[in-house]
């Protein structure tokens, strides 16, 4: 198994910081605790490269709000100067980690985003499909309170299976339990730029599963919700079965008993709010909903771009129209 070839040092070092906050400042110069923080930069964050490389450094706090994305979601959100450490993290773990993910887990990497997720979503359903002349299905699955339920001990322990430095494993001990979602070693808050990798090399223990014990060519994930294609109905009914006990026995986590389906793609696939047919997708209803709830002249472009990704000519017109009356 290859090895984080990167050290402490590399993650706490100053110029690793100052990169990270270069990063971390990008759409948020206006914000006032960023701004606080900036006007005494050197100092700040001299002290915590001081307090890491002493390893007196705590986690802070966490400041909580909820938010609709659709549905209400709990953010926990973090100080600058955790936030800052995040980064520098970030900056060291991420390139390493993305080489060991599979091609087709998606959300939060880099050029893996919803609209590459679709488009890989369309070329499986032509090719599990053999365009179209064999009728194909689709497993569809959700993880029940996927960022609530991750276990702390579960995810150092792959950790450290890829890391051999003991003090990067501490810090990282530190920034994973500083949050717990209510039960004691369990949860990543969802503001973390950390959890974002977290969960997903946490999830690749399942990607790993799928495509190497379970030999599905034709699957993807998108944070916790994945699909798997085939011909044979029976056979994703017996994966059911299979993929359970794997994420309960191996990463404490379940599948939400009311978010597992199987449809053929000619009933259509409601998957990263749209409704996938054979030949087009249009939009979900609750996701048309919210749209022309919130379209303004000042967003109208973000959702003309939306709309372009499947049959949305009628409903840019009908969402232009509704802008310029606002």
């Amino acid at each position: 198994m290859t090895r984080l070839p990167h050290s402490y040092h590399d993650i706490i070092s100053y110029e690793n910081l100052l990169l990270s906050w270069q990063e971390f400042i990008r759409g948020k110069r206006k914000r006032k605790d960023v701004q606080e923080f900036s006007i005494q930069l050197f100092d700040n964050t001299y002290e915590l490269h001081r307090d890491l490389a002493q390893k007196t450094y705590r986690h802070g706090q966490y400041q909580h709000f909820k938010i609709a994305d659709p549905k209400p979601r709990d953010i926990h959100k973090a100080t600058v100067r955790d936030r800052l450490l995040h980064h520098a993290v970030y900056r060291i773990l991420y390139p390493f980690f993305d080489k060991k993910f599979i091609a087709d887990s998606f959300s939060c990497r880099l050029r893996k985003g919803t609209h590459r997720t679709m488009n890989r979503f369309r070329a499986f359903k032509y090719q599990a499909s053999e365009n179209h002349t064999r009728t194909c299905s689709i497993l569809k699955c959700d993880i029940r309170k996927f960022f609530a339920n991750i276990d702390h001990a579960v995810l150092l322990n792959i950790l450290t299976r890829s890391i051999p430095d003991a003090d990067i494993l501490w810090l990282l001990r530190e920034i994973i339990g500083s949050f717990n979602s209510g039960i004691a070693g369990k949860g990543l808050p969802l503001g973390n730029l950390t959890s974002q990798l977290f969960v997903n090399i946490y999830m690749n223990e399942f990607d790993q599963f799928v495509k190497h014990h379970l030999k599905m060519r034709y699957y993807i994930r998108y944070a916790d919700d994945f699909v798997i294609f085939s011909q044979n109905k029976d056979y994703l009914t017996s994966l059911a079965p299979h993929i359970s006990r794997f994420l309960s026995g191996k990463l404490h986590l379940a599948l939400h008993p009311d978010k597992v389906f199987i449809k053929t793609i000619a009933s259509g696939v409601d998957f990263l709010g749209w409704i996938h047919f054979p030949n087009h997708r249009v939009l979900r209803t609750t996701t048309k909903r919210r749209m022309f709830s919130k379209v303004s002249k000042n967003n109208l472009s973000s959702y003309a771009g939306l709309l372009k990704h499947g049959n949305g000519f009628k409903l840019q017109n009908q969402a232009t129209l509704l802008a310029q009356s606002r």
